[in-house]
């Protein structure tokens, strides 16, 4: 993925600030390593895409149905993401205008519920996602939001429990998926909850979207009437999202994204879209997501072997939570020293966490980004070594050392900028 970064020279002549301050961010992901679980590299392809004279066109409305002229090269593009969306995830329609994963849910819900109706998610703080019905968000003020967790032994969602609660409260949409669980979701023992209590089935695959469409992980088309899901993370795409639906709701869906939720599409990053889907169309696509989460798995199991306490005692996906009680630290002060010596993780909530959520008790870790890099398991197990080397210690004579073996390994598998000696 190396290359120059002459495709800049504009931007360098006509805003050298702009460009420098770009150049320093590609550096830290260069000389960095990435354990966001919700980032990614995306390719060559998608950033020539989004950065495409696309950007200049109004299109608003749906291919073929446009209150502006001038969009039939844009609605062939449009639909392009469209039709390899639906090859992807063999869903019925889909729509990929959503500008981001939120925009995506709250069209979904809108879909299909009215303001103050029940909405069903798991909770924030045990693994959920802020638009699944946290109060801070329009999800838990335009609606009746009621949540369900986990077992906070087992780290694990206990169906039994969201039947229970989903019987209680009969929510009009029950929400599946989350931004900080680690397993496999049974989407059809979600299903049969919501068939119970007369609800609509919502997944949030934007975490697992890659993984679904290279088939190491359930899809949850069979089971779902509405999806949402975001093209970056595991799917490698550009930032934003797309909604997929049974052909019975597409209508209702495409009116609650436009003109109920947005205006003009950005055809430049459905473009992006268009080739980020394309992308994980192809062979090399299964092999990649089914190596997210071997090295997920490994470094699961770097990390026990060193002590440390993972919530559900593994991963079966890209990503892994880290309760760091034992170690008697927190959240932030982990991600503050890690960051330090170039290895990038978010500090995250845990079931039951004492902590707040500035401040908490755990560490989300995510492989997505160092496997677009080309690192495998061995790697993995190296990169556990660095992060218990710092979690142990946390003086600066560690982070330095640690500083200079994460900048060895990142430079032995470089992602857009060409060696020095090179340009």
């Amino acid at each position: 993925m190396s290359d120059s970064n002459g495709h800049r020279r504009h931007l360098a002549e006509g805003d050298p600030d702009i460009a420098s301050l770009i150049h320093s961010e590609v550096e830290r992901q260069e000389q960095g390593l990435e354990l966001i679980a919700s980032e990614n590299f995306v390719s060559r392809a998608v950033l020539e895409a989004m950065g495409s004279e696309l950007t200049n066109k109004y299109a608003e409305g749906y291919p073929r149905r446009r209150y502006y002229g001038g969009c039939e090269w844009v609605d062939k593009i449009e639909q392009l993401a469209i039709d390899r969306a639906l090859e992807l995830f063999g869903a019925d329609h889909a729509n990929v205008q959503p500008h981001a994963g939120s925009q995506a849910n709250l069209a979904a819900y809108l879909a299909v519920m009215n303001p103050g109706e029940t909405l069903m998610g798991m909770t924030l703080s045990h693994g959920g996602h802020l638009t699944h019905g946290s109060p801070v968000s329009a999800s838990g003020r335009l609606f009746n939001a009621v949540q369900y967790g986990v077992n906070e032994d087992t780290g694990l969602i206990d169906l039994d429990v969201v039947r229970d609660i989903a019987e209680r409260e009969r929510p009009k949409v029950i929400v599946a998926g989350g931004s900080a669980y680690p397993r496999k979701i049974d989407f059809a023992g979600f299903a049969d909850v919501a068939r119970a209590v007369d609800a609509v089935l919502m997944v949030d695959m934007a975490h697992f979207a890659g993984l679904v469409a290279g088939g190491v992980y359930p899809s949850p088309v069979p089971h779902a009437a509405l999806i949402t899901s975001t093209t970056h993370k595991t799917l490698r795409g550009p930032r934003g999202g797309f909604i997929l639906c049974r052909e019975e709701l597409a209508k209702a869906v495409d009116k609650q994204v436009f003109p109920g939720m947005q205006g003009g599409p950005l055809e430049h990053v459905i473009a992006a879209k268009a080739v980020g889907f394309h992308e994980a169309l192809q062979p090399a696509f299964k092999e990649y997501v089914a190596q997210v989460v071997r090295n997920a798995v490994a470094m699961s199991e770097a990390l026990i072997e060193r002590g440390y306490t993972l919530v559900s005692g593994g991963t079966d996906s890209h990503l892994l939570l880290v309760d760091l009680r034992p170690q008697e630290l927190t959240g932030k002060a982990a991600e503050e020293a890690l960051g330090q010596a170039g290895i990038h993780v978010n500090k995250n909530t845990i079931p039951g966490d004492p902590q707040s959520p500035f401040v908490t008790s755990g560490l989300r870790i995510g492989t997505p980004s160092l496997t677009t890099r080309g690192m495998g398991v061995t790697e993995m197990v190296r990169v556990a070594e660095f992060i218990d080397a710092i979690l142990r210690a946390m003086d600066d004579s560690t982070i330095e050392r640690v500083e200079r073996d994460v900048r060895a390994l990142a430079a032995d598998f470089p992602l857009y900028l060409e060696p020095a000696s090179a340009q």
